[in-house]
């Protein structure tokens, strides 16, 4: 048994990765973050390099990720000219009686497996990261 799991493209590390939300959302990266519990550090981002299209609550849980269907595909080439680079569709728990479906449309893809504090430590190891909005007290 290997490390990761693999899902219709993208690669998780092996995990307890139930907690996701948005970190970072704009015209250079779709960023999510999953752990086991987000109140402290995640340790799984996917980072959507530049994004073309996304379908996704900013917080949601256990998705399922899974081969995009042809419909969506095909809504996505005609809503974007053409087929995009990367397309990636899962479902998950957004808190409603039913799971949602999501859809993440961009031109490139990346898993980054490391621990990300969301609490500033003066004590954190060298080259530490931290989440986007976490700043060192004045």
């Amino acid at each position: 048994m290997g490390s990761e799991r693999r899902y219709d493209g993208i690669e998780l590390p092996e995990g307890s990765w139930w907690d996701w939300e948005v970190i970072t959302w704009d015209t250079v990266q779709f960023r999510l973050a999953a752990g086991y519990d987000l109140t402290h550090h995640h340790g799984l981002e996917l980072v959507f390099g530049d994004p073309l299209f996304v379908s996704c609550p900013a917080v949601f849980h256990d998705p399922v990720f899974r081969a995009p269907t042809s419909e969506e595909s095909g809504r996505a080439a005609r809503r974007l000219g053409e087929a995009p680079p990367v397309l990636v569709a899962f479902e998950a728990d957004a808190g409603g009686q039913e799971p949602v479906s999501c859809l993440v449309a961009a031109e490139r893809f990346e898993a980054v497996h490391e621990t990300v504090l969301r609490y500033w430590r003066e004590d954190a190891a060298p080259g530490q990261r931290f989440a986007p909005w976490v700043r060192p007290p004045a």
